[in-house]
């Protein structure tokens, strides 16, 4: 019987392992929708600057993050993992991303991380880190916070000292699927600016109703001038955009480790099924063993 017990003690042990996993799977689905509500709850506010951004667009030209005027071919690699692990290929990915971009376009990168995993693949592969932002973030992700990354980006390209800034981040396309990107955040162009505005506005907006509606309405004069307006507008759309970019990753990143607790929670059931019967068979085998031994001790006090 010293079998079944420790067959018994197991299923214990992997039946517990299965209601914690369980436990983090329920967590994950909780906060990837929090993360999804977020991206929507802003769609009021992107309105109000698609209306600001189609009256000084004709203005955008001069704009310095508009141009590169850069004096190496350096790029500035912004990478976005997580905090902690059991995420399934989740921080893989990303860094298998970095790695191929650098394969594919040979360009020297500097890096800014986002939460730890990217801060440690950045020193682990000997890379120069210009900042570390892992301990500044939790899952509640604030768009007061996540400025200064953003801001830290528009300085260092603003120097001159970057060719270009890029993006490493999961895309979060649906609960089972989200791909790596590299998406390149400066220098941009008033068409990104637009298309973006346009992915979160359309469909749940008639934007040719709201252009319309602008062109019939008051002309006014812009004060103090255009110029002034874009400066603080542009830099608040790209705060904006790289909010996104973080949003999209926590989605990506909850998302993966849901399904991680749903596959460990599977397989601890799977594995304390197959236990189980096992441990009945056990149990068995030594009740017909016990069984066996006192019908042939009544047989052999029979012949007595």
């Amino acid at each position: 019987m010293a079998n079944a017990k420790e067959i018994k003690r197991k299923i214990g042990s992997i039946k517990n392992t299965a209601k914690i996993t369980k436990a983090m799977e329920l967590i994950s689905t909780v906060k990837m929708k929090k993360a999804q509500d977020l991206a929507i709850e802003k769609r009021n506010f992107v309105l109000e600057m698609f209306k600001i951004f189609l009256r000084v667009e004709d203005f955008l030209s001069e704009f310095p993050l508009f141009s590169n005027k850069a004096t190496s071919g350096k790029t500035l690699a912004i990478v976005v993992t997580s905090n902690k692990g059991l995420c399934w290929g989740y921080n893989v990915n990303v860094m298998k991303k970095v790695n191929s971009y650098i394969k594919e376009t040979g360009e020297e990168l500097e890096y800014i991380a986002v939460w730890k995993k990217a801060a440690n693949f950045i020193v682990r592969t000997w890379n120069k880190l210009i900042a570390d932002f892992s301990e500044d973030f939790s899952d509640n992700l604030e768009p007061v916070f996540t400025k200064h990354i953003s801001e830290l980006m528009r300085e260092e390209f603003l120097s001159w000292k970057y060719n270009k800034v890029v993006v490493f981040y999961n895309f979060y396309v649906n609960t089972i699927r989200q791909i790596p990107v590299a998406k390149v955040s400066l220098p941009i162009d008033s068409s990104d600016i637009k298309n973006y505005l346009f992915s979160i506005l359309e469909g749940h907006i008639d934007l040719e109703k709201e252009i319309e509606d602008m062109k019939n309405g008051f002309i006014y004069d812009i004060e103090p001038s255009p110029e002034r307006l874009i400066s603080d507008v542009i830099p608040m759309i790209l705060d904006m955009m790289f909010y996104d970019v973080l949003l999209n990753a926590k989605a990506s990143e909850h998302s993966s480790r849901m399904i991680a607790m749903k596959n460990a929670k599977d397989s601890a059931n799977k594995i304390a099924w197959a236990l189980t019967l096992k441990y009945n068979k056990a149990r068995q085998a030594s009740i017909t063993s016990e069984v066996s031994e006192i019908t042939a001790w009544v047989e052999s006090m029979k012949e007595v």
